[in-house]
């Protein structure tokens, strides 16, 4: 008798729907294609510069709660409109969240927040959020951890982020070609740009590699390269990296790679030491590097929800605070939209300049 060679760790092999079985019980709407594209549409616009505006991503450091959400959402979408003149405001909608070492993994992964780790679940009710998040008009960002994700939900996603713990990995540079959005990677977690150069390098090739098609059959990808990709600065190895100096570091760095000179700051994670109350000192000096004529950033990056702070996961989720993040602690509401009022105050006598450049 042969000896048992595989899957000697593994307690369970479920069924997963396929990405067209829960494509099927959350369909696209017409409305919400149009607000997804018209989010790609702006975001390269930008990026491109053909538009001057600066785009921000903003939102909850993850989605624990679709009504909390919600409410977020409603709000943002009419803060948006009012500093659309100046700013491109996308939605922050993460559902996946990467461990240092263990913790909840977020949204899809465990969506009763109890364990329970009912993942079709909280991949149906995470593509529910996002279709009725562009059915209100507004567009989303999230970041791709997993591979097989996208094939769930991209469809409904205006931007992407290769985070700092994955930005080296070839998986996911090989998924970041394939994407349909503008992808951001991040400076890895000890400041270095190096990694996420590379990423942006790799990204915009083509590759061909193994994943899965809509039926859940194993496929071989083959991409074209995603000619967006771009660089995204949130600090690290004890320090930030937003100031004119680093600024001025990461545009020779991509010059040197031969790339755009598109930078965003996360004013977020090591850039505010993740100390949400130094998110606004961080936005407002990256604005006025934009005010002295600074022409490679192209973005920002907030972590905001309802309430300011973050909260542990309690056993009993109805003490469960409403509209504060149980993953990084954000910025509250009334926060936000000081932040965004005051930056479109700044830009609107700036962006004429930046058109003409």
């Amino acid at each position: 008798m042969t000896s048992r060679t595989e899957n000697l760790n593994v307690v369970g092999i479920d069924r997963m729907a396929t990405p067209a079985e829960i494509k099927a019980r959350v369909p696209m709407t017409e409305r919400a294609a149009e607000s997804v594209l018209a989010g790609r549409r702006a975001l390269t616009d930008i990026l491109e510069r053909r538009d001057p505006r600066l785009f921000v991503i903003v939102g909850p450091c993850s989605i624990h709660d679709p009504v909390a959400g919600m409410d977020y959402a409603r709000r943002l979408l009419a803060l948006s409109a009012e500093v659309r003149e100046t700013l491109c405001v996308v939605m922050r909608v993460y559902f996946e969240k990467p461990r240092t070492t263990t913790g909840w993994k977020g949204f899809i992964n465990d969506p009763r927040m109890d364990d329970s780790f009912h993942i079709e679940e909280g991949m149906e009710r995470g593509r529910r959020f996002l279709r009725d998040v562009a059915e209100l008009g507004l567009p989303a960002a999230t970041e791709a951890l997993d591979p097989i994700a996208p094939q769930y939900y991209g469809d409904l996603v205006s931007w992407t982020a290769i985070g700092a713990r994955t930005v080296e990995s070839q998986t996911h540079r090989e998924m970041a070609s394939g994407l349909s959005t503008p992808v951001g990677f991040k400076n890895g977690t000890d400041g270095s740009l190096e990694s996420a150069v590379n990423g942006i390098l790799s990204a915009s090739h083509a590759h061909s590699f193994l994943g899965l098609n809509e039926n859940g059959v194993s496929a071989i990808i083959r991409t074209r390269g995603n000619a967006h990709g771009h660089l995204v600065l949130r600090g690290g190895g004890g320090r930030p990296n937003y100031d004119t100096v680093s600024i001025t570091l990461a545009e020779q760095a991509l010059t040197k790679a031969k790339l755009p000179c598109n930078v965003v700051v996360d004013c977020s994670h090591a850039n505010s030491s993740k100390k949400p109350e130094l998110q606004p000192l961080v936005m407002r000096d990256v604005v006025h590097q934009v005010r002295e004529g600074n022409r490679s950033i192209m973005g920002l990056m907030i972590e905001s929800f309802l309430e300011a702070g973050n909260q542990p996961i309690p056993a009993d989720l109805s003490k469960l605070r409403y509209g504060c993040s149980v993953t990084d602690a954000c910025v509250d509401w009334s926060t936000t939209e000081t932040m965004l009022r005051q930056a479109h105050e700044v830009l609107r006598g700036v962006l004429p300049t930046r058109r003409a450049a």
